[in-house]
């Protein structure tokens, strides 16, 4: 399979980057637009890569209904688009008035796309699953959170969702933002699909310290034996270095191209 890096925090060669997460994921003749960042970067970054998103993608799928991830709904049309019921409350920081949602409605989008929602694990495609609501049962993710809904409860962001590709009996999977915990989305994958070996994980991890948990994540993803890892997006650079300290990993930019 091959991902390529349209709109990501980090700017590499010509290409522009924001804060944001956009990936382009090429699979057995799926091609599947995993977020869109918050403008029109991603799309700016394809042209440049002579890509061609109006024709090129099957499925626009929303991994969680966060600005960042959402925004850049506004600039493509008439494609399926896939998220969880959840993606369309209006959230905040905690303290905060700005929301931190979809800038569209689910009617605005409901107008623009196929709208497809589910809270339940959805087969896209032959060996590609939207995975829905991710269970949060180990005790080191998911236990806190900066994020608030309208009636000022405590926001974990339940829409938070990932996809799984099925490559060689062998798991691949890409997250947006990890607000269930990667952990987490590992093990309902391998449950999910009754496939114990994941080769690759790749996208937000929502790491910000060398913290415990940063620790447990590593050594939980060690202990898996992935071969592939890329924590992107809203993976912090003090957890980025205790990956690197462990993994080598490379830093993903815009424009890179990953084959998994």
């Amino acid at each position: 399979m091959q991902i390529t890096i349209l709109s990501e925090n980090t700017a590499g060669g010509s290409y522009l980057a924001e804060h944001g997460l956009s990936y382009l994921i090429e699979f057995l003749g799926i091609n599947i637009l995993l977020d869109t960042g918050h403008s029109d970067v991603f799309l700016k970054n394809a042209t440049k890569m002579n890509l061609d998103l109006k024709n090129k993608v099957d499925f626009v799928v929303l991994s969680h209904g966060h600005w960042d991830h959402g925004g850049g709904l506004e600039y493509i049309t008439g494609k399926k688009l896939i998220t969880h019921p959840d993606a369309f409350i209006k959230r905040y920081r905690v303290g905060g008035t700005q929301d931190i949602g979809l800038p569209m409605t689910k009617k605005e989008l409901e107008q623009k796309f196929d709208l497809i929602l589910s809270s339940k694990p959805y087969q896209i495609a032959k060996n590609v699953l939207f995975m829905g609501s991710i269970p949060r049962l180990n005790d080191f993710e998911a236990k806190a959170t900066p994020f608030e809904n309208e009636r000022h409860e405590p926001d974990f962001v339940p829409d938070d969702s990932a996809l799984v590709f099925i490559q060689d009996n062998e798991l691949v999977i890409v997250t947006g933002c990890s607000h269930s915990g990667i952990c987490n989305i590992v093990e309902y994958a391998k449950k999910t699909t009754g496939i114990s070996k994941v080769s690759g994980v790749i996208g937000g991890f929502h790491l910000k310290h060398n913290n415990k948990q940063t620790q447990q994540t590593i050594s939980h993803l060690k202990r898996e034996g992935i071969k592939n890892i890329y924590p992107t997006h809203c993976t912090a650079l003090p957890a980025l270095a205790a990956f690197y300290e462990h993994f080598k990993i490379e830093q993903v930019k815009t424009g890179m191209v990953i084959s998994i």
